[in-house]
């Protein structure tokens, strides 16, 4: 029995409209999780990191925010919806449409960081670890926009916050996009920065990509319990969803990289 749902707060997608253009507020959660994470980089970078230089990564947005697109574009079409895009090749290319992969997203950053990284002589891991420690805050971003677009929202619940979504039927919904704002964003960063300055952690190459990739990863499986699976997928096998058969490889080789890195020796002498 359903005692009470919160209605849906009336935010238009659109920010601003002249004529066909439009800004979009997803557009701008994308910009300021990139450009808010970029800051924090330079000021990990003001603090002694020395992994990359200012200038490395003022250049690294640029190659970050392609793959980030590239790479959660092509992810959102290989992972969820192959059969349609094979048929309307056109429309990968119409991204305004929504359709984006963290998966895909991170495998793009990743390719971004290889790269960059040999492009430039630079520490592969050392890089990789700085970039981690910002990544919740596009998490952050853009898990909010997705609930402001109303998309992605969860299962029905009769919890007394349940939301009423306009395109989720009659039923409150668990609002899942606050649920995973919360713990790929906000939680998963405080543990990111609480190792990076409280303990010697960020000193073993990997080891802050690795808490990276399995914090992500135990967030989505836990939260997926809750979420709507895709509605052109439903539940597969055994009741999973496409989200939890993604995150499963990606926890385990979070796994792998802390188990990597601590057995490193630190990159600072004198450090145990």
């Amino acid at each position: 029995m359903i005692l009470s749902a919160l209605p849906f707060p009336t935010i238009d997608p659109v920010l601003i409209a002249i004529g066909p253009f439009a800004i979009r507020w997803y557009a701008i959660a994308y910009i300021a999780g990139i450009v808010l994470a970029w800051r924090l980089v330079l000021q990990l970078i003001q603090h002694g990191n020395t992994a990359l230089s200012r200038k490395d990564a003022d250049d690294f947005v640029v190659w970050a925010t392609v793959g980030i697109i590239l790479g959660g574009r092509l992810g959102y079409v290989l992972f969820y919806r192959p059969e349609f895009y094979l048929s309307h090749p056109v429309e990968i290319l119409f991204i305004w449409q929504g359709g984006m992969s963290f998966h895909g997203g991170l495998l793009g950053v990743t390719g971004a960081i290889i790269l960059f990284c040999r492009k430039r002589g630079l520490r592969l891991f050392a890089v990789a670890d700085l970039i981690a420690v910002a990544g919740p805050v596009g998490l952050f971003f853009g898990r909010i926009a997705n609930f402001i677009n109303a998309e992605l929202f969860g299962r029905a619940t009769d919890l007394p916050w349940g939301v009423v979504f306009p395109t989720g039927g009659p039923l409150p919904r668990h609002p899942s996009q606050l649920y995973e704002a919360g713990l790929e964003g906000i939680v998963l960063f405080g543990i990111l920065i609480a190792l990076y300055f409280a303990t010697t952690i960020r000193h073993r190459p990997g080891l802050m990509t690795g808490v990276f990739v399995a914090g992500y990863a135990a967030a989505r499986l836990f939260v997926e319990m809750f979420r709507e699976p895709d509605a052109h997928l439903g539940f597969l096998a055994g009741g999973i969803t496409m989200g939890q058969v993604l995150s499963v490889p990606l926890l385990l080789f979070g796994i792998f990289m802390i188990g990597l890195a601590m057995r490193r020796a630190p990159t600072v002498p004198g450090l145990r």
